[in-house]
């Protein structure tokens, strides 16, 4: 098993942060390693969407866990390896929010998938960061 943990914290409301969440459209906007997202359905459990970044091939995700203004998560399974990865809103005294990423993969590429699914989220959360922090 592969884990990893990668947080930021936001004056946005954890409000704000679900609007753009709950978005998978959207999140072009503020996740470069999307090149072209689908959703196929209401974001709800059960749910799949799919993803394809820059330069690879589609995948598809399933929203296994989706707690309104909380957290989701979402399953990938490729060749075997399960990747999760939570998406954690918790507020904070300030009226902002702290966002946490964690992920957990396991099955034979895990060591590998890992880092690789993981590699941007720095990136992807300064993006998430300033999107909350605009214009609505």
């Amino acid at each position: 098993m592969w884990t990893y943990d990668e947080s930021i914290e936001t004056s946005a409301s954890p409000a704000r942060v679900w609007q753009l969440f709950k978005d998978i459209p959207g999140w072009k906007a503020w996740n470069a390693g999307i090149e072209h997202i689908d959703l196929h359905g209401p974001f709800a459990k059960g749910t799949t969407f799919s993803m394809k970044p820059p330069g690879e091939e589609a995948f598809i995700s399933t929203l296994v866990e989706v707690s309104e203004n909380e957290s989701f998560t979402d399953e990938t399974v490729i060749d075997g390896t399960h990747v999760l990865v939570r998406h954690a809103i918790v507020p904070l005294p300030s009226g902002g929010a702290r966002v946490t990423y964690s992920t957990e993969v396991t099955g034979p590429s895990a060591a590998q998938f890992g880092p690789m699914v993981t590699a941007d989220f720095p990136e992807v959360l300064r993006g998430l960061k300033r999107q909350a922090e605009g214009p609505a």
